[in-house]
C-alpha cells in the first residue's frame, strides 16, 4: 500500500509508552463517499473527533486519519467494514449494498493498518520489555437527541477504564496506576468519576494487543464520555478537553516507573 493511502499516521519516539487515537479520523476514500447514505453530521457524532491530541501524551503516537464508518480499526476484521444498519447503531451507512470491491479496498488498509502496528510493537518488546498502549476513547450520552436526557450517570462513568480484553492480574500495577493517576487529578477543582468496565470493556484492538504480546504488550482501553463537547454539534469545550489532556498526562510518569519496575522484578 503506498504511504499516501494509508489510513493511519504513526509518530515513533523514544520510550515504552503509546497512545492510539484509532476513531479519531474523519476522512473518506471518495469513492466510499459517493455511496454514502449518512450526513456528515450523523457520521461526525459516531466517531471519536478531538481524541487524536490527546496522543501526544506519550513519544510513540498511532491516530487514524480515516473514518471508522470507512473501516472500523476496532472491530475483528469480518466486522471492520459496515455493511448493515445493525453494524452501524441501526443507522442507513450506504445508498445501496456495498459494492464487494470496494469492501476489499476498506479491508486492505485494515490489513496494512495491522501489520504496521505489528512491526511497531515487536521493537518496542525487543527494545524495552514491556510497552503500554493508552487506547483512546469517546463515547455519546445523550442518544436521546440534543435537549433529551442524558444517559444515567450510574452506567455511565466521565471515564471507563477497559480491561476485560487483557490477563488482569498480570497487569495490575499499570491498570492500578492509570485508575489511581486519573482519580486523584485535580480536574478543574473536581475529581473526575472513573470506573473499571462498567461501559466498556475494551474493543478489538487492545484484544489483538493481548493476543499477539500476551507477556509484553499491555492496552487500557480509556472511554471518556462526551462532557468536554457537544455531541450534536461538535463543539468543543477547549477548557475541559484540555483538562483531561493534562489529567492522561500526568498518568505518564507513574505508568514508567511501574513498568520498570516489573521488569526489574
Amino acid at each position: 500500500m503506498n504511504r499516501e493511502k494509508r489510513i493511519w499516521k504513526i509518530v515513533k519516539g523514544n520510550g515504552p509508552i503509546v497512545a492510539a487515537a484509532v476513531h479519531d479520523g474523519h476522512e473518506i476514500r471518495p469513492g466510499l463517499r459517493r455511496l454514502m447514505a449518512l450526513s456528515e453530521e450523523d457520521r461526525l457524532r459516531e466517531e471519536d473527533p478531538f481524541t487524536g491530541s490527546w496522543t501526544d501524551l506519550a513519544p510513540t503516537r498511532i491516530i487514524a486519519t480515516h473514518s471508522r464508518f470507512q473501516v472500523d480499526l476496532n472491530r475483528p476484521r469480518e466486522r471492520a467494514v459496515y455493511r448493515w444498519p445493525e453494524d452501524a447503531w441501526n443507522l442507513q451507512v450506504w445508498r445501496n449494498e456495498l459494492p464487494e470491491d470496494e469492501i476489499n479496498k476498506s479491508l486492505d488498509g485494515y490489513d496494512a493498518f495491522y501489520g504496521d502496528v505489528t512491526n511497531l510493537f515487536e521493537g518496542l518488546a525487543e527494545r524495552f520489555n514491556r510497552f503500554v498502549v493508552f487506547d483512546l476513547h469517546s463515547y455519546n450520552h445523550r442518544r436521546s437527541g440534543p435537549d433529551g436526557t442524558p444517559a444515567d450517570p450510574e452506567g455511565n462513568p466521565e471515564v471507563n477504564i477497559g480491561t476485560g480484553t487483557m490477563d488482569r492480574s498480570y497487569w495490575t500495577p499499570v491498570v492500578d496506576q492509570i485508575i489511581a493517576s486519573l482519580r486523584e487529578v485535580d480536574f478543574l477543582g473536581r475529581r473526575l468519576d472513573v470506573r473499571e468496565n462498567v461501559k466498556f470493556k475494551g474493543g478489538h484492538f487492545p484484544r489483538w494487543i493481548h493476543k499477539t504480546f500476551p507477556l509484553t504488550g499491555c492496552a487500557v482501553a480509556i472511554e471518556f464520555k462526551k462532557f468536554f463537547m457537544n455531541e450534536w454539534t461538535g463543539e468543543l469545550d477547549r477548557e475541559q478537553h484540555g483538562a483531561i489532556h493534562e489529567a492522561l498526562r500526568s498518568c505518564v510518569p507513574r505508568v514508567q516507573e511501574t513498568l520498570s519496575r516489573m521488569i526489574r522484578g
